[in-house]
């Protein structure tokens, strides 16, 4: 990290004694006479190194980075808040536990003119599960059919309760049927020429540098589109140089890490350059909790007040992140799902003293050289592992290390290279260790993950997420609960049942949520996201792009 940050300072000082500054100046015209704004630069188009054109939506590894736009969903989420959006959609409902019933909204036109029918629908759902590589979301382990059962209404039915499916079952794209029914073979196909779709956007464009697409002026809320033109382009020169052409104002937006954002793209232009990195994924704690002393609940909870979370992020994650809450929910975006009368959302501070005192009356005293001692009256060690080649997570576990040594435990840092250390993870052969759970709109698979029962195994054999091998009656069985929940009262109540084990048995220990990189210019165009105005995360292109208006 400190080397690419090296780089991208040599390149930033060439260019100045250079005298080049980039796009300084060369305003991109604008169409303000109709409110609507020309074009938006934006980053990589994806494809691989040697792009082709591909805009099939279900080829995840190969297709264009655009296709997001040229297809569309039964249901948009803001990934922040976690809250659905109907889209293709106009409604949906449940008539039994496996059973969901959506209406396909009128009115909507592929870009060839024709009409989308329920019967799209059905057919995109029945390729995917003809072709198996298809499902990348893997909706037909838990789908037993879907129907067109009249033209505007699709039903889907579920092999079990299907509410902890949801959030994958309305995430597939949906194709025309009257144009894939015909192609030979879809798992070649790759959709190259006109692409048609429901999307606000069709291809203009395509070279390996540079990918166009272009307003879909029959688009089904084609009022909200301002944007003209979209030119994504191609990453060639690595990290540092697609940085530095953020930091000159080449891109109207961006997702990169950059080293010391603030000096390298804010302060260039700091009325026009800003980023938001909201939160991702908890990273946590873990220990083996079949090993003492971290079968003990009163260790565990004396060790939530142990961790330096400010030197954390400040040292190991630039200060781009932010504390994670003890309840295992992603704070402030999932705030409504939190237990009622949960104060501070969660977020145990920092207290060094606080854990020394809680450990000694838990029964971990010191000796008279400060060792902390085991019930059993010998020294406590244990080792902490993270993956050597992750310099964030080693900068942060040199902390985390620090901490707890600081409390009188013998500690030893180990850092196995990566494969090793998911392997060790994954059989329970470590003490104690860095992991990742949580930071998706599947509450459901959020806690089971990490929680369930049936996800662990017995020390030895591969645990398939329960990597600390958490045993416990009532999690299993609110998990039971919020899977067959169709309602949203009765998903909270689970959940914040869940959130409440998380505060008060501590299966893991949350330090800090990864971050969602973020950039945007407002010199052309405003509405983006941000800390003030939450109603997406990066990466909800179609609700951003449905939010933008010229500047």
């Amino acid at each position: 990290m400190r080397g690419r940050k090296q780089i991208l300072i040599a390149l930033v000082a060439a260019l100045a004694v250079a005298g080049c500054t980039g796009t300084e100046g060369m305003a991109a015209p604008q169409d303000t006479a109709r409110g609507m704004i020309g074009h938006l630069d934006y980053g990589d188009f994806g494809g691989g190194t040697e792009p082709q054109a591909n805009y099939n939506p279900y080829l995840l590894a190969t297709q264009l980075g655009a296709t997001g736009y040229l297809f569309e969903k039964l249901v948009e989420y803001d990934h922040f808040s976690c809250t659905p959006k109907p889209w293709l959609a106009a409604a949906y409902s449940w008539t039994d536990p496996k059973t969901l019933v959506l209406r396909v909204r009128q009115g909507v036109k592929w870009t060839d003119g024709a009409p989308l029918t329920a019967k799209d629908v059905a057919y995109s759902y029945s390729l995917i599960k003809k072709h198996p590589a298809f499902d990348n979301e893997g909706v037909w382990r838990y789908l037993s059919s879907v129907e067109a059962t009249d033209a505007a209404t699709v039903t889907m039915r579920f092999k079990d309760a299907g509410a902890s499916a949801f959030t994958l079952a309305v995430n597939v794209l949906i194709v025309p049927e009257h144009i894939w029914s015909k192609v030979p073979d879809p798992t070649t196909f790759v959709n190259a020429d006109n692409p048609v779709g429901t999307g606000p956007f069709t291809v203009k464009a395509f070279n390996r540098q540079q990918l166009t697409i272009q307003r879909n002026p029959d688009y089904w809320q084609a009022g909200k589109i301002k944007v003209q033109e979209i030119r994504f382009h191609k990453a060639d020169g690595g990290g540092p140089i697609d940085q530095l052409k953020m930091s000159r104002g080449e891109y109207d937006h961006n997702a990169m890490f950059i080293p010391d954002v603030d000096k390298a793209y804010v302060a260039r232009d700091p009325k026009v350059n800003h980023y938001w990195y909201p939160p991702g994924g908890t990273i946590s704690v873990y220990l083996n909790l079949t090993r003492k002393p971290f079968d003990d609940l009163a260790f565990r909870k004396a060790l939530t007040g142990a961790f330096d979370h400010k030197q954390i992020i400040d040292k190991s994650q630039n200060g781009y992140v932010t504390q994670a809450s003890q309840s295992g929910l992603i704070v402030p975006g999932h705030d409504k799902w939190l237990p009622p009368g949960l104060t501070g959302r969660g977020l145990i501070p920092y207290d060094p003293a606080k854990a020394d005192a809680a450990l000694t009356a838990a029964g971990y005293a010191k000796d008279a050289d400060g060792t902390r001692l085991g019930k059993d009256g010998k020294p406590l060690t244990f080792t902490f592992k993270v993956p050597g080649e992750w310099t964030d997570w080693l900068a942060a576990g040199q902390i985390i290390v620090k901490n707890l040594k600081a409390l009188g435990f013998g500690v030893d840092l180990e850092t196995p290279d990566f494969p090793t250390y998911e392997s060790d993870r994954a059989i329970g052969s470590y003490d104690a260790l860095l992991g990742v759970h949580g930071g998706s709109c599947n509450m459901f698979r959020n806690f089971a993950e990490p929680l369930a029962g049936d996800q662990s195994a017995p020390i030895g054999k591969k645990a398939a997420s329960n990597f600390v091998r958490w045993k416990d009656a009532e999690t299993d069985r609110l998990l039971d609960d919020l899977r067959v929940a169709t309602d949203e009262a009765t998903q909270k109540k689970a959940v914040a049942g869940l959130a409440t084990i998380m505060m008060e048995r501590v299966p893991v220990i949350p330090l800090w949520y990864g971050a969602k990189w973020f950039q945007y210019q407002t010199d052309k165009a405003v509405g983006w996201p941000d800390a003030k105005n939450p109603y997406a995360n990066p990466g909800d292109n179609l609700l951003i792009i449905t939010n933008l208006k010229p500047a």
